[in-house]
């Protein structure tokens, strides 16, 4: 084998330091944040809490999961994001895969059309205008049709059909006598794990963590999806300290204050941990679709 120089040498010891400091950087909010969630705010504010928890207390996800909203609201964006990501792959699969065919007439067109889009859009106000004449407010259809697909996810989409999919293996197919339809669901799919994985992860992520659009086109809750009843829980428990100021004592308005901060960081550990435990499963298909489809626009 052939024996490493200095230079490499140094150069894969930078490596190693840049990456374990880069990891350092990354772990260290995680164990703070989940160490705070369990630990005795007195603790987590005076700054003696830095990195291992201290006086360990479930109290704040106690007090969490006793409130019934978080159960509906889990529910509802359990099915907002299997629901949702399954239409956004309905639909980006299919209109990156076309856009990826040479021979689709107007192709380019359609996708200057398509990138104008990520540059410019209607806004808030004509998009809820839109939404309301579709009589689609108050229902499940207004977290799911408005972001049916993104452009920026169908030109990662196509760019990974053209780079990675053989043009001869689609001929191959075609002198078979294989319908368009019967190419893309036989052959192209089962070859597109990869990039199918990393667009679930993006829009389930997306899925998983709205609530503006929940905040204007909702108004049942029984609709309510987890983030926007957990931000409800976290800005009343602020505002209720808030007000406890005037003509409360003082051992009231601090134990409020108590229960907000706990509450607030087991809010953030509830509305994470899914995410975090599914993303180690998708990590290998993920890191090579985004690589392959990022190679060539």
């Amino acid at each position: 084998m052939k024996k490493t120089g200095w230079n490499d040498r140094i150069f894969v010891s930078c490596n190693y330091f840049f990456l374990s400091l880069l990891l350092l950087i990354v772990l260290y909010p995680l164990i703070y944040l989940t160490s705070a969630s369990i630990s005795n705010p007195t603790l987590v504010n005076t700054g003696e809490m830095w990195l291992l928890p201290k006086d360990v207390t479930l109290e704040g996800y106690t007090r969490v999961f006793q409130n019934r909203d978080i159960w509906t609201g889990y529910l509802n964006t359990i099915f907002y994001t299997v629901a949702g990501t399954l239409i956004n792959l309905l639909v980006t699969l299919p209109c990156a895969y076309a856009l990826a065919r040479r021979g689709l007439a107007g192709r380019k067109i359609v996708m200057t059309m398509l990138l104008l889009t990520m540059f410019f859009n209607g806004g808030v106000i004509p998009t809820f205008l839109l939404v309301k004449s579709l009589g689609l407010i108050n229902t499940v259809w207004a977290l799911l049709l408005p972001s049916a697909a993104a452009a920026w996810n169908i030109v990662i989409t196509r760019t990974f059909f053209q780079n990675t999919i053989p043009r001869e293996l689609e001929e191959a197919a075609e002198i078979d006598g294989c319908s368009n339809f019967r190419l893309f669901a036989s052959v192209i799919l089962p070859l597109s794990a990869p990039i199918i994985a990393v667009m679930s992860l993006f829009y389930g992520v997306g899925h998983w963590n709205q609530y503006f659009s929940a905040l204007l086109y909702l108004k049942d809750r029984g609709l309510y999806p987890l983030q926007l009843f957990l931000r409800e829980i976290l800005v009343l428990n602020e505002m209720n300290a808030t007000m406890m100021m005037d003509g409360a004592d003082i051992e009231s308005v601090a134990e409020q204050a108590r229960i907000a901060e706990i509450i607030k960081y087991a809010i953030m550990i509830v509305s994470a941990l899914p995410l975090i435990i599914a993303y180690p499963f998708m990590q290998r298909f993920f890191l090579k679709g985004v690589m392959v489809g990022s190679l060539k626009g």
